[in-house]
């Protein structure tokens, strides 16, 4: 009877192996199959982001150009700032109060004739009556007229329609007109200290120190070395661009050939290897 239920007892492990086996097997082949599916997931990312990386690249050429070209396309133009709404009800058009403004404020030769060709209000709604007033843009036919007019409002350092002053600038495109806006702060700072400085085209900062010109490329250059320069500045950091924001994310794929991962863990197949038997056990006859 011992004999028998020993018999039965190996049979009935056997057969518990068998199945064990089976499902090993099962379960092996599902996770080979998620490897294969992992992997080719992993290789399709990676191209999606190659992708993405190229037409970032190429988007970031694309808007160069097209700042650069839309520069050029307002090289004759100029911006009048601070002339209040509705200054120009006593005048037939904002091209009328403009001339008469330019005429009033430098001194142009009465044989030289501004060519303006147009000058009318930035886009936008009407501000409320105590908001700043919407800056005039005047074209002009020549750019040689432009400079002459803009070089002698500079050397005034503006104008002025009866007690308002207006400050004259060029007309840069708002991508760039945002960059020099950025500058507020340390332009503030530099004028509180009485340091000479200059904005140069397109957006960077040209400063007049004791020892020395220094030029910044970025508002975020120039606030961390006035900062560490003891100006009462807050340094100034860029957020972050959309291919900084890909490459951080990115990650290197990981072939099937790597059985051991960076964190030391051994792979599924070698945890299994020490349960894994090549020969079923021989049976052992009674004597």
């Amino acid at each position: 009877m011992i004999l028998q239920e020993l018999r039965d007892f190996r049979q009935d492990n056997k057969s518990q192996l068998a199945e064990i086996k089976g499902e090993i097997t099962k379960t092996n082949n599902r996770l080979e199959e998620a490897e294969d599916r992992i992997e080719k997931a992993e290789e399709r990312l990676q191209n999606v982001e190659g992708v993405l990386s190229e037409m970032l690249k190429l988007h970031a050429q694309m808007e160069t150009k097209l700042t650069e070209q839309e520069s050029r396309s307002r090289r004759v133009n100029i911006r009048l700032y601070g002339i209040p709404e509705g200054a120009q009800k006593d005048s037939a058009s904002v091209t009328e109060l403009v001339e008469q403004l330019l005429g009033d404020n430098l001194d142009i030769a009465d044989t030289t004739t501004l060519q303006i060709e147009r000058a009318h209000r930035s886009l936008g709604p009407k501000p409320p009556p105590n908001a700043q007033p919407r800056s005039i843009i005047v074209k002009f036919a020549s750019f040689r007229t432009k400079e002459m007019v803009l070089s002698k409002a500079w050397q005034k350092k503006g104008l002025m329609l009866e007690e308002t002053r207006i400050n004259v600038d060029n007309d840069y495109p708002p991508r760039i007109l945002q960059r020099r806006k950025e500058y507020a702060e340390v332009r503030k700072a530099l004028k509180e200290r009485d340091i000479k400085f200059q904005t140069l085209f397109p957006a960077r900062l040209k400063v007049r120190y004791r020892e020395g010109d220094k030029i910044y490329d970025t508002v975020e250059e120039a606030t961390k070395d006035l900062a560490k320069r003891g100006f009462n500045v807050v340094p100034v950091k860029q957020p972050e661009t959309m291919m900084e924001r890909l490459q951080k994310l990115s990650w290197q794929r990981i072939g099937r050939a790597r059985q051991v991962e960076s964190s030391g863990t051994p792979h599924y197949k070698e945890r299994l290897q020490a349960f894994r038997r090549d020969d079923p056990p021989q049976n052992v006859d009674s004597g």
